[in-house]
């Protein structure tokens, strides 16, 4: 049997993540008695007190552990935090010792969407991926920069540490970790008891790119704001480092460290957002998009596409066009 720690810290946090993480288990188990079997997991809440009150006072969470107690963890899983993340994580800094202190006696570690910012904190990500909500990924980066945010993924799994994607994305990582630590089948029947899409990996299509734009460099927010002004357009790297006053290499390597996108990728990725925008609304036809996004092959334009988002601009409109859908 695994023993599920889950940590309630202080403040408002993601009630959703608590309940959904208690409910999956419970399923789990279910499905082990059903078969003549011990259940597989033992679900359990820990903190620093045993109630906390958050939702404006509309909801309180009792902890069957405290921190100070002495009590078995196989996995610790800390929820998403709501409202101000960075007062959050200073409400909260009291527990950073005690979570490294559980990671060196053996147990796995979990962030599920901005719970990832808690868990940074503590040193643990320190040189590994990381997943969180992609609204997020600019103020991770900022925070956190000895880590390597991968703000495409829904989940990582490195050195016993995990981490998941934005929202609901939790879910696909808890079902990744039944997966991990029981059976396949397990893992399909929670997957149809709950409607979860198995082997997701991505939440590249959800992502609204914003290009990072608070840093000092104002040599780069020029050339940020020239890509995004012409963007129907066919623009060259030097180009953009001529209009900025800048020698390629130098101009390549500052825009780099400022937004941590490639100039070639921000313009890949300003495009696309254009394109995604035009396809969600109204009739145009994929090659209309093409034409007014600066591309003029269609199988550039469509692989550009793909890489960004995780699928075809034929896909994209007919998900997300509720003109075409009805």
């Amino acid at each position: 049997m695994k023993y599920i720690s889950v940590l309630i810290p202080e403040g408002d946090i993601s009630l959703s993540n608590v309940e959904g993480i208690h409910h999956i288990f419970a399923e789990v188990n279910k499905a082990y008695v059903r078969a003549g079997k011990a259940p597989a997991f033992s679900f359990q809440l820990v903190g620093k007190q045993r109630s906390n009150l958050m939702k404006e006072d509309f909801f309180s969470v009792h902890t069957k552990f405290l921190i100070t107690e002495d009590f078995k963890t196989d996995l610790l899983i800390i929820p998403a935090l709501h409202g101000d993340i960075f007062k959050s994580m200073e409400i909260n800094k009291g527990l950073v010792p005690w979570i490294v202190g559980q990671y060196s006696k053996g147990a796995e570690i979990m962030s599920l969407c901005t719970g990832a910012f808690l868990l940074a904190s503590t040193g643990l990500l320190s040189g590994h991926s990381c997943a969180t909500h992609w609204i997020h990924a600019n103020d991770f980066r900022e925070r956190f920069p000895d880590v390597n945010m991968v703000d495409d993924k829904i989940m990582t799994d490195e050195s016993g540490i995990y981490t998941s994607g934005a929202a609901y994305s939790y879910l696909n990582l808890i079902l990744y970790y039944i997966e991990k630590h029981t059976t396949r089948d397990i893992a399909i029947l929670i997957a149809k008891i709950f409607a979860l899409d198995m082997g997701r990996t991505s939440q590249s299509q959800f992502i609204i790119f914003q290009g990072y734009k608070h840093h000092n460099d104002e040599s780069i927010l020029k050339a940020q704001e020239f890509i995004e002004s012409k963007y129907q357009e066919k623009i060259s790297v030097d180009e953009i480092a001529t209009h900025v006053a800048l020698g390629r290499r130098n101009f390549e390597r500052r825009f780099k460290t400022a937004t941590s996108n490639s100039v070639f990728e921000y313009m890949q990725r300003v495009k696309v957002e254009v394109a995604k925008k035009q396809l969600e609304s109204g009739r145009k036809t994929v090659n209309e998009v093409m034409y007014e996004t600066g591309y003029t092959d269609i199988k550039a334009f469509r692989d550009v596409f793909k890489k960004v988002v995780g699928m075809s601009p034929g896909e994209y409109r007919d998900k997300y066009n509720r003109a075409v859908a009805i």
